[in-house]
Protein backbone atom coordinates (compact mmCIF):
# COMPACT_ATOMS: atom_id res chain seq x y z
CA UNK A 1 0.00 0.00 0.00
CA UNK A 2 1.51 3.30 -1.09
CA UNK A 3 0.58 5.38 1.96
CA UNK A 4 3.09 8.12 1.18
CA UNK A 5 1.64 8.82 -2.24
CA UNK A 6 -1.87 8.88 -0.80
CA UNK A 7 -0.67 11.32 1.84
CA UNK A 8 0.96 13.47 -0.84
CA UNK A 9 -2.27 13.57 -2.82
CA UNK A 10 -4.25 14.50 0.27
CA UNK A 11 -1.79 17.30 0.93
CA UNK A 12 -2.46 18.61 -2.58
CA UNK A 13 -6.21 18.30 -2.11
CA UNK A 14 -6.14 20.18 1.19
CA UNK A 15 -3.93 22.84 -0.36
CA UNK A 16 -6.44 23.22 -3.19
CA UNK A 17 -9.23 23.37 -0.60
CA UNK A 18 -7.53 26.40 0.98
CA UNK A 19 -7.61 28.08 -2.42
CA UNK A 20 -11.26 27.15 -2.91
CA UNK A 21 -12.21 28.79 0.41
CA UNK A 22 -10.26 31.97 -0.34
CA UNK A 23 -12.95 33.71 -2.51
CA UNK A 24 -15.53 33.25 0.27
CA UNK A 25 -13.05 34.71 2.79
CA UNK A 26 -12.45 37.73 0.54
CA UNK A 27 -16.20 38.19 0.02
CA UNK A 28 -16.73 38.19 3.80
CA UNK A 29 -14.04 40.86 4.18
CA UNK A 30 -15.66 42.98 1.46
CA UNK A 31 -19.04 42.65 3.21
CA UNK A 32 -17.36 43.52 6.56
CA UNK A 33 -18.75 40.30 8.04
CA UNK A 34 -16.16 39.78 10.76
CA UNK A 35 -17.51 36.54 12.22
CA UNK A 36 -17.78 34.74 8.87
CA UNK A 37 -14.39 36.11 7.76
CA UNK A 38 -12.80 34.83 10.97
CA UNK A 39 -14.44 31.41 10.42
CA UNK A 40 -12.97 31.15 6.94
CA UNK A 41 -9.60 32.48 8.11
CA UNK A 42 -9.32 29.85 10.85
CA UNK A 43 -10.50 27.10 8.48
CA UNK A 44 -7.96 28.08 5.80
CA UNK A 45 -5.17 28.21 8.38
CA UNK A 46 -6.00 24.79 9.89
CA UNK A 47 -6.39 23.19 6.46
CA UNK A 48 -3.14 24.76 5.26
CA UNK A 49 -1.20 23.53 8.31
CA UNK A 50 -2.55 19.99 7.80
CA UNK A 51 -1.60 20.12 4.10
CA UNK A 52 1.92 21.30 5.00
CA UNK A 53 2.42 18.55 7.58
CA UNK A 54 1.30 15.87 5.13
CA UNK A 55 3.52 17.30 2.38
CA UNK A 56 6.57 17.20 4.67
CA UNK A 57 5.87 13.69 5.93
CA UNK A 58 5.23 12.32 2.44
CA UNK A 59 8.19 13.78 0.55
CA UNK A 60 9.79 11.50 -2.01
CA UNK A 61 6.69 9.36 -2.42
CA UNK A 62 6.77 6.79 -5.21
CA UNK A 63 4.12 7.13 -7.92
CA UNK A 64 3.66 3.35 -8.00
CA UNK A 65 -0.09 3.17 -7.69
CA UNK A 66 -2.76 0.52 -8.23
CA UNK A 67 -6.54 0.38 -8.35
CA UNK A 68 -6.83 -0.32 -4.62
CA UNK A 69 -4.81 2.77 -3.72
CA UNK A 70 -6.88 4.80 -6.20
CA UNK A 71 -10.17 3.80 -4.57
CA UNK A 72 -8.91 4.34 -1.03
CA UNK A 73 -7.26 7.65 -1.88
CA UNK A 74 -10.39 9.06 -3.51
CA UNK A 75 -12.55 8.00 -0.57
CA UNK A 76 -10.18 9.54 1.99
CA UNK A 77 -9.81 12.76 -0.04
CA UNK A 78 -13.55 13.32 -0.21
CA UNK A 79 -14.03 12.53 3.47
CA UNK A 80 -11.20 14.88 4.40
CA UNK A 81 -12.58 17.64 2.17
CA UNK A 82 -15.98 17.31 3.81
CA UNK A 83 -14.63 17.31 7.36
CA UNK A 84 -12.50 20.41 6.73
CA UNK A 85 -14.96 22.14 4.42
CA UNK A 86 -17.61 22.04 7.16
CA UNK A 87 -15.49 24.18 9.51
CA UNK A 88 -16.55 27.61 8.11
CA UNK A 89 -20.21 26.67 8.46
CA UNK A 90 -19.84 25.71 12.12
CA UNK A 91 -17.33 28.38 13.18
CA UNK A 92 -19.46 31.14 11.66
CA UNK A 93 -22.36 30.13 13.89
CA UNK A 94 -24.69 29.59 10.93
CA UNK A 95 -25.20 25.95 11.89
CA UNK A 96 -26.19 24.66 15.31
CA UNK A 97 -23.91 21.62 15.28
CA UNK A 98 -20.89 20.27 13.46
CA UNK A 99 -22.96 17.31 12.15
CA UNK A 100 -25.36 19.76 10.51
CA UNK A 101 -22.43 21.63 8.99
CA UNK A 102 -20.91 18.34 7.79
CA UNK A 103 -24.24 17.30 6.26
CA UNK A 104 -24.48 20.61 4.39
CA UNK A 105 -20.96 20.56 2.97
CA UNK A 106 -21.11 16.84 2.09
CA UNK A 107 -24.34 17.66 0.29
CA UNK A 108 -22.48 20.48 -1.47
CA UNK A 109 -19.37 18.57 -2.55
CA UNK A 110 -21.41 15.51 -3.58
CA UNK A 111 -23.70 17.85 -5.59
CA UNK A 112 -26.75 16.57 -3.72
CA UNK A 113 -28.32 19.83 -2.60
CA UNK A 114 -30.13 18.36 0.42
CA UNK A 115 -30.13 20.91 3.22
CA UNK A 116 -30.76 21.13 6.95
CA UNK A 117 -31.63 24.84 6.66
CA UNK A 118 -35.16 26.24 6.65
CA UNK A 119 -34.11 29.82 5.84
CA UNK A 120 -31.15 30.30 3.52
CA UNK A 121 -31.87 33.96 2.82
CA UNK A 122 -30.60 34.97 6.26
CA UNK A 123 -27.10 33.56 5.61
CA UNK A 124 -24.12 35.86 4.89
CA UNK A 125 -23.06 36.08 1.24
CA UNK A 126 -19.72 34.42 2.01
CA UNK A 127 -21.48 31.35 3.41
CA UNK A 128 -23.94 31.28 0.50
CA UNK A 129 -21.06 31.48 -1.95
CA UNK A 130 -19.21 28.60 -0.24
CA UNK A 131 -22.37 26.44 -0.35
CA UNK A 132 -22.82 27.03 -4.08
CA UNK A 133 -19.13 26.90 -4.98
CA UNK A 134 -18.84 23.50 -3.28
CA UNK A 135 -21.19 22.20 -5.99
CA UNK A 136 -18.90 23.44 -8.74
CA UNK A 137 -15.84 21.94 -7.03
CA UNK A 138 -17.52 18.57 -6.56
CA UNK A 139 -19.30 18.49 -9.91
CA UNK A 140 -16.36 17.51 -12.07
CA UNK A 141 -14.21 16.18 -9.23
CA UNK A 142 -11.35 17.73 -7.32
CA UNK A 143 -8.88 14.98 -8.21
CA UNK A 144 -9.66 15.45 -11.89
CA UNK A 145 -8.97 19.14 -11.27
CA UNK A 146 -5.54 18.25 -9.91
CA UNK A 147 -4.86 15.90 -12.82
CA UNK A 148 -5.71 18.74 -15.20
CA UNK A 149 -3.34 21.34 -13.70
CA UNK A 150 -0.64 19.53 -11.70
CA UNK A 151 1.99 17.23 -13.30
CA UNK A 152 1.88 14.60 -10.56
CA UNK A 153 1.97 11.44 -12.63
CA UNK A 154 5.31 11.52 -14.36
CA UNK A 155 5.46 8.68 -16.89
CA UNK A 156 3.07 6.45 -14.94
CA UNK A 157 -0.20 6.85 -16.84
CA UNK A 158 -1.80 4.01 -14.89
CA UNK A 159 -1.53 6.19 -11.80
CA UNK A 160 -3.79 8.90 -13.23
CA UNK A 161 -6.18 6.38 -14.76
CA UNK A 162 -6.82 4.70 -11.39
CA UNK A 163 -7.64 8.08 -9.81
CA UNK A 164 -9.89 9.17 -12.65
CA UNK A 165 -11.77 5.88 -12.73
CA UNK A 166 -12.35 6.06 -8.97
CA UNK A 167 -13.79 9.60 -9.10
CA UNK A 168 -15.56 9.78 -12.47
CA UNK A 169 -19.20 8.70 -12.88
CA UNK A 170 -20.13 5.87 -15.22
CA UNK A 171 -19.73 2.15 -15.87
CA UNK A 172 -16.50 2.63 -17.82
CA UNK A 173 -13.98 5.48 -17.90
CA UNK A 174 -11.50 5.91 -20.71
CA UNK A 175 -9.34 8.50 -22.41
CA UNK A 176 -10.52 11.17 -24.85
CA UNK A 177 -6.90 11.66 -25.95
CA UNK A 178 -3.78 9.52 -25.32
CA UNK A 179 -2.73 11.33 -22.13
CA UNK A 180 -4.98 11.26 -19.06
CA UNK A 181 -3.81 14.70 -17.97
CA UNK A 182 -4.92 16.12 -21.33
CA UNK A 183 -8.25 14.30 -20.99
CA UNK A 184 -8.80 15.85 -17.56
CA UNK A 185 -7.90 19.29 -18.93
CA UNK A 186 -10.36 18.91 -21.82
CA UNK A 187 -13.14 17.93 -19.41
CA UNK A 188 -12.49 20.95 -17.23
CA UNK A 189 -12.36 23.30 -20.23
CA UNK A 190 -15.80 22.05 -21.31
CA UNK A 191 -17.02 22.46 -17.74
CA UNK A 192 -15.69 26.00 -17.47
CA UNK A 193 -17.01 27.12 -20.87
CA UNK A 194 -20.52 25.85 -20.14
CA UNK A 195 -20.45 27.51 -16.71
CA UNK A 196 -19.41 30.87 -18.19
CA UNK A 197 -22.14 30.63 -20.84
CA UNK A 198 -24.67 29.87 -18.11
CA UNK A 199 -23.58 32.95 -16.14
CA UNK A 200 -23.87 35.15 -19.24
CA UNK A 201 -27.42 33.99 -20.05
CA UNK A 202 -28.49 34.50 -16.41
CA UNK A 203 -27.04 38.02 -16.41
CA UNK A 204 -29.04 38.78 -19.57
CA UNK A 205 -32.15 37.74 -17.62
CA UNK A 206 -31.53 40.41 -15.00
CA UNK A 207 -29.78 38.43 -12.26
CA UNK A 208 -27.07 40.15 -10.27
CA UNK A 209 -23.54 38.83 -10.85
CA UNK A 210 -23.49 37.17 -7.42
CA UNK A 211 -26.83 35.44 -8.02
CA UNK A 212 -25.87 34.39 -11.55
CA UNK A 213 -22.54 32.97 -10.39
CA UNK A 214 -24.03 30.99 -7.49
CA UNK A 215 -26.92 29.72 -9.59
CA UNK A 216 -24.53 28.67 -12.37
CA UNK A 217 -22.35 26.84 -9.82
CA UNK A 218 -25.40 24.87 -8.65
CA UNK A 219 -26.50 24.16 -12.22
CA UNK A 220 -23.04 23.18 -13.50
CA UNK A 221 -22.40 20.83 -10.61
CA UNK A 222 -26.02 19.61 -10.79
CA UNK A 223 -26.19 20.43 -7.09
CA UNK A 224 -29.20 22.62 -6.43
CA UNK A 225 -28.36 24.84 -3.46
CA UNK A 226 -30.42 27.96 -4.07
CA UNK A 227 -30.07 31.50 -2.78
CA UNK A 228 -33.80 31.82 -2.12
CA UNK A 229 -36.09 29.82 0.11
CA UNK A 230 -38.28 29.04 -2.92
CA UNK A 231 -35.24 27.90 -4.95
CA UNK A 232 -35.79 29.14 -8.54
CA UNK A 233 -39.57 29.60 -8.17
CA UNK A 234 -39.38 33.36 -7.59
CA UNK A 235 -37.36 34.11 -10.71
CA UNK A 236 -38.74 35.00 -14.14
CA UNK A 237 -39.84 32.37 -16.70
CA UNK A 238 -36.74 33.31 -18.75
CA UNK A 239 -34.41 32.42 -15.85
CA UNK A 240 -36.29 29.17 -15.32
CA UNK A 241 -36.02 28.22 -19.00
CA UNK A 242 -32.30 29.05 -19.11
CA UNK A 243 -31.72 26.97 -15.98
CA UNK A 244 -33.70 24.08 -17.49
CA UNK A 245 -31.60 24.10 -20.66
CA UNK A 246 -28.28 24.21 -18.82
CA UNK A 247 -29.30 21.53 -16.32
CA UNK A 248 -29.99 19.22 -19.25
CA UNK A 249 -26.71 20.21 -20.94
CA UNK A 250 -24.71 19.36 -17.83
CA UNK A 251 -26.50 16.00 -17.69
CA UNK A 252 -24.97 15.00 -21.05
CA UNK A 253 -21.78 12.94 -21.27
CA UNK A 254 -18.97 15.50 -21.66
CA UNK A 255 -17.29 13.35 -24.31
CA UNK A 256 -20.12 14.46 -26.63
CA UNK A 257 -18.93 18.07 -26.30
CA UNK A 258 -15.40 16.94 -27.11
CA UNK A 259 -16.68 15.26 -30.28
CA UNK A 260 -18.73 18.32 -31.24
CA UNK A 261 -15.69 20.58 -30.79
CA UNK A 262 -13.81 18.48 -33.37
CA UNK A 263 -16.74 18.33 -35.78
CA UNK A 264 -17.61 14.66 -35.20
CA UNK A 265 -21.37 15.25 -35.28
CA UNK A 266 -22.22 11.81 -36.66
CA UNK A 267 -20.55 10.14 -33.69
CA UNK A 268 -22.66 12.28 -31.34
CA UNK A 269 -25.88 11.46 -33.18
CA UNK A 270 -25.03 7.74 -32.98
CA UNK A 271 -24.53 7.94 -29.22
CA UNK A 272 -27.12 5.50 -27.89
CA UNK A 273 -27.02 6.88 -24.35
CA UNK A 274 -27.60 10.44 -25.58
CA UNK A 275 -30.59 9.34 -27.64
CA UNK A 276 -32.08 7.47 -24.69
CA UNK A 277 -31.44 10.47 -22.42
CA UNK A 278 -33.27 12.77 -24.86
CA UNK A 279 -36.19 10.39 -25.33
CA UNK A 280 -36.67 9.95 -21.59
CA UNK A 281 -36.54 13.70 -20.96
CA UNK A 282 -38.96 14.57 -23.79
CA UNK A 283 -41.39 11.74 -23.02
CA UNK A 284 -41.45 12.45 -19.28
CA UNK A 285 -41.87 16.19 -19.80
CA UNK A 286 -44.79 15.78 -22.18
CA UNK A 287 -46.52 13.18 -19.99
CA UNK A 288 -46.24 15.31 -16.84
CA UNK A 289 -47.26 18.51 -18.66
CA UNK A 290 -50.43 16.89 -20.01
CA UNK A 291 -51.32 15.24 -16.70
CA UNK A 292 -50.82 18.49 -14.77
CA UNK A 293 -53.06 20.29 -17.28
CA UNK A 294 -55.94 17.85 -17.67
CA UNK A 295 -57.95 15.52 -15.47
CA UNK A 296 -58.72 15.48 -11.76
CA UNK A 297 -56.22 17.44 -9.73
CA UNK A 298 -55.03 19.58 -12.66
CA UNK A 299 -52.45 22.10 -11.45
CA UNK A 300 -51.99 24.63 -14.27
CA UNK A 301 -54.34 26.58 -16.50
CA UNK A 302 -52.28 26.82 -19.70
CA UNK A 303 -50.18 24.32 -21.62
CA UNK A 304 -47.22 26.72 -21.76
CA UNK A 305 -47.07 27.10 -17.98
CA UNK A 306 -47.55 23.38 -17.41
CA UNK A 307 -44.84 22.55 -19.96
CA UNK A 308 -42.35 25.00 -18.42
CA UNK A 309 -42.71 23.60 -14.90
CA UNK A 310 -42.75 20.00 -16.13
CA UNK A 311 -39.58 20.50 -18.20
CA UNK A 312 -37.84 22.20 -15.29
CA UNK A 313 -38.63 19.46 -12.78
CA UNK A 314 -37.84 16.65 -15.21
CA UNK A 315 -34.50 18.29 -15.98
CA UNK A 316 -33.82 18.98 -12.32
CA UNK A 317 -34.68 15.47 -11.10
CA UNK A 318 -33.13 13.47 -13.94
CA UNK A 319 -29.88 15.42 -13.86
CA UNK A 320 -30.07 15.22 -10.03
CA UNK A 321 -29.74 19.00 -9.72
CA UNK A 322 -32.55 19.48 -7.22
CA UNK A 323 -33.68 23.02 -8.06
CA UNK A 324 -37.44 23.57 -8.04
CA UNK A 325 -39.91 26.07 -9.45
CA UNK A 326 -42.96 24.51 -7.81
CA UNK A 327 -43.93 22.18 -4.98
CA UNK A 328 -44.08 19.01 -7.07
CA UNK A 329 -45.12 17.11 -3.94
CA UNK A 330 -48.60 18.56 -4.61
CA UNK A 331 -48.72 17.29 -8.21
CA UNK A 332 -50.95 14.36 -9.23
CA UNK A 333 -49.73 10.88 -8.33
CA UNK A 334 -48.95 10.01 -11.96
CA UNK A 335 -46.62 13.01 -12.29
CA UNK A 336 -44.88 12.19 -9.00
CA UNK A 337 -44.49 8.56 -10.08
CA UNK A 338 -42.62 9.64 -13.21
CA UNK A 339 -40.34 11.92 -11.15
CA UNK A 340 -39.67 9.03 -8.73
CA UNK A 341 -38.59 6.81 -11.64
CA UNK A 342 -36.34 9.57 -12.98
CA UNK A 343 -34.70 9.77 -9.53
CA UNK A 344 -33.57 6.19 -9.98
CA UNK A 345 -32.38 6.51 -13.60
CA UNK A 346 -30.27 9.66 -13.22
CA UNK A 347 -28.18 11.45 -15.84
CA UNK A 348 -25.63 10.28 -18.42
CA UNK A 349 -22.32 8.69 -17.54
CA UNK A 350 -19.44 11.14 -17.82
CA UNK A 351 -21.66 14.09 -16.85
CA UNK A 352 -21.84 15.99 -13.58
CA UNK A 353 -25.19 14.37 -12.80
CA UNK A 354 -25.74 11.56 -10.32
CA UNK A 355 -28.06 8.57 -10.15
CA UNK A 356 -27.75 5.08 -11.59
CA UNK A 357 -26.88 6.53 -15.05
CA UNK A 358 -28.67 6.05 -18.35
CA UNK A 359 -25.86 3.89 -19.77
CA UNK A 360 -26.14 1.41 -16.89
CA UNK A 361 -29.90 1.37 -17.32
CA UNK A 362 -29.41 0.49 -21.00
CA UNK A 363 -26.86 -2.22 -20.19
CA UNK A 364 -29.21 -3.80 -17.64
CA UNK A 365 -32.06 -3.85 -20.19
CA UNK A 366 -29.81 -5.26 -22.93
CA UNK A 367 -28.48 -7.87 -20.51
CA UNK A 368 -32.02 -8.92 -19.57
CA UNK A 369 -32.95 -9.20 -23.26
CA UNK A 370 -29.85 -11.34 -23.96
CA UNK A 371 -30.67 -13.62 -21.03
CA UNK A 372 -34.20 -14.07 -22.38
CA UNK A 373 -32.74 -14.87 -25.81
CA UNK A 374 -30.46 -17.48 -24.25
CA UNK A 375 -33.45 -19.16 -22.62
CA UNK A 376 -35.17 -19.41 -26.01
CA UNK A 377 -31.99 -20.18 -28.00
CA UNK A 378 -29.37 -21.73 -25.66
CA UNK A 379 -26.79 -22.28 -28.43
CA UNK A 380 -26.87 -18.74 -29.79
CA UNK A 381 -23.84 -16.56 -28.98
CA UNK A 382 -24.78 -12.91 -28.76
CA UNK A 383 -22.74 -9.95 -27.53
CA UNK A 384 -24.18 -6.78 -26.09
CA UNK A 385 -23.44 -3.63 -28.07
CA UNK A 386 -23.67 -0.01 -27.01
CA UNK A 387 -23.22 2.81 -29.53
CA UNK A 388 -22.41 0.16 -32.13
CA UNK A 389 -19.47 -1.26 -30.16
CA UNK A 390 -19.39 -4.58 -28.27
CA UNK A 391 -19.40 -4.15 -24.52
CA UNK A 392 -16.70 -5.98 -22.59
CA UNK A 393 -18.08 -8.73 -20.36
CA UNK A 394 -16.08 -7.22 -17.49
CA UNK A 395 -18.07 -3.99 -17.84
CA UNK A 396 -21.31 -5.98 -17.76
CA UNK A 397 -20.15 -7.86 -14.68
CA UNK A 398 -19.19 -4.58 -12.99
CA UNK A 399 -22.60 -3.13 -13.86
CA UNK A 400 -24.38 -6.08 -12.24
CA UNK A 401 -22.13 -5.75 -9.21
CA UNK A 402 -22.88 -2.04 -9.02
CA UNK A 403 -26.62 -2.76 -9.15
CA UNK A 404 -26.31 -5.26 -6.29
CA UNK A 405 -24.34 -2.80 -4.15
CA UNK A 406 -26.73 0.02 -5.11
CA UNK A 407 -29.78 -1.92 -3.94
CA UNK A 408 -28.06 -3.21 -0.79
CA UNK A 409 -27.05 0.30 0.35
CA UNK A 410 -30.52 1.68 -0.37
CA UNK A 411 -32.20 -1.09 1.61
CA UNK A 412 -29.87 -0.82 4.62
CA UNK A 413 -30.10 2.98 4.63
CA UNK A 414 -33.88 2.86 4.39
CA UNK A 415 -34.14 0.48 7.35
CA UNK A 416 -31.85 2.61 9.54
CA UNK A 417 -33.53 5.92 8.67
CA UNK A 418 -36.95 4.33 9.27
CA UNK A 419 -36.03 4.04 12.97
CA UNK A 420 -35.78 7.83 13.18
CA UNK A 421 -38.59 9.33 15.25
CA UNK A 422 -38.51 12.44 13.07
CA UNK A 423 -39.60 10.38 10.05
CA UNK A 424 -43.37 10.49 9.90
CA UNK A 425 -44.01 8.05 7.03
CA UNK A 426 -42.39 5.48 4.77
CA UNK A 427 -42.40 7.85 1.78
CA UNK A 428 -40.21 10.29 3.69
CA UNK A 429 -37.65 7.71 4.77
CA UNK A 430 -37.47 5.99 1.38
CA UNK A 431 -37.24 9.13 -0.75
CA UNK A 432 -34.76 10.71 1.69
CA UNK A 433 -32.41 7.77 1.06
CA UNK A 434 -33.04 7.78 -2.70
CA UNK A 435 -32.60 11.56 -2.92
CA UNK A 436 -29.31 11.51 -1.00
CA UNK A 437 -27.87 8.36 -2.55
CA UNK A 438 -28.67 9.56 -6.06
CA UNK A 439 -27.44 13.10 -5.22
CA UNK A 440 -30.82 14.66 -6.04
CA UNK A 441 -31.64 16.73 -2.94
CA UNK A 442 -35.41 16.93 -2.46
CA UNK A 443 -37.66 13.91 -2.19
CA UNK A 444 -41.33 13.63 -1.33
CA UNK A 445 -43.50 14.18 1.75
CA UNK A 446 -41.32 15.20 4.73
CA UNK A 447 -38.29 15.90 2.47
CA UNK A 448 -40.20 17.53 -0.38
CA UNK A 449 -39.03 20.68 -2.19
CA UNK A 450 -40.44 22.96 0.54
CA UNK A 451 -39.02 20.91 3.43
CA UNK A 452 -35.52 20.08 4.72
CA UNK A 453 -33.49 17.42 6.56
CA UNK A 454 -32.97 19.47 9.75
CA UNK A 455 -35.20 17.34 11.99
CA UNK A 456 -33.46 14.05 11.24
CA UNK A 457 -31.43 12.44 14.04
CA UNK A 458 -27.63 12.42 14.13
CA UNK A 459 -27.57 8.74 13.14
CA UNK A 460 -29.84 9.35 10.14
CA UNK A 461 -27.74 12.32 9.04
CA UNK A 462 -24.54 10.28 9.23
CA UNK A 463 -26.14 7.50 7.16
CA UNK A 464 -27.32 10.04 4.58
CA UNK A 465 -23.87 11.68 4.52
CA UNK A 466 -22.39 8.29 3.67
CA UNK A 467 -25.07 7.80 1.01
CA UNK A 468 -24.33 11.19 -0.58
CA UNK A 469 -20.59 10.55 -0.80
CA UNK A 470 -21.06 6.94 -1.92
CA UNK A 471 -23.49 8.04 -4.62
CA UNK A 472 -21.14 10.73 -5.92
CA UNK A 473 -18.14 8.38 -5.96
CA UNK A 474 -19.96 5.46 -7.59
CA UNK A 475 -20.18 3.49 -4.31
CA UNK A 476 -16.96 1.47 -4.31
CA UNK A 477 -14.44 4.05 -2.99
CA UNK A 478 -16.60 4.43 0.12
CA UNK A 479 -17.20 0.69 0.50
CA UNK A 480 -13.48 -0.03 0.16
CA UNK A 481 -12.79 2.25 3.13
CA UNK A 482 -15.00 -0.03 5.25
CA UNK A 483 -13.32 -3.24 4.04
CA UNK A 484 -10.54 -4.57 6.33
CA UNK A 485 -9.10 -6.53 3.38
CA UNK A 486 -8.40 -3.31 1.49
CA UNK A 487 -6.01 -2.13 4.20
CA UNK A 488 -3.96 -5.31 4.39
CA UNK A 489 -0.58 -5.34 2.73
CA UNK A 490 -0.64 -7.16 -0.60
Amino acid sequence: MNYKMMGRLNAMIFGALCGFMLPSFILCLCDKDGQAALAFGISIALTGVLALILAILCRGASVKFYAREGLICVGICWLGMSLLGALPFRLSGCFDSYIDALFEIASGFSTTGASVLSDVECLPRGILFWRSFSHWVGGMGVLIFLLAIVPISGKNQGFTLHLMRAESPGPDVGKLVPKMRSTAAILYICYLVLTVLNVVFLLIGGMSFFEALCTAFGTAGTGGFGLKNDSIGGYSPYIQVVTTVFMLLFGVNFSCYFLIAFGKFRAVLKDEELRAYGIIVLGSTLAIALRNLFGAGAVYGTFGESLRHAAFQVGSIMTTTGFSTADFDLWPTFSKAILALLMLIGASAGSTGGGFKVSRFLLILKGARRNLSRVLHPDRVKSIRLCGKPVDEKVLSNTNGYLAAYLAILIVSFLIVSFDRAVSDMTTSMTACIACFNNIGPGFSGVGPTRNFGDFSVVSKLVLIFDMLAGRLEIFPMLVLLSPAAWRRA
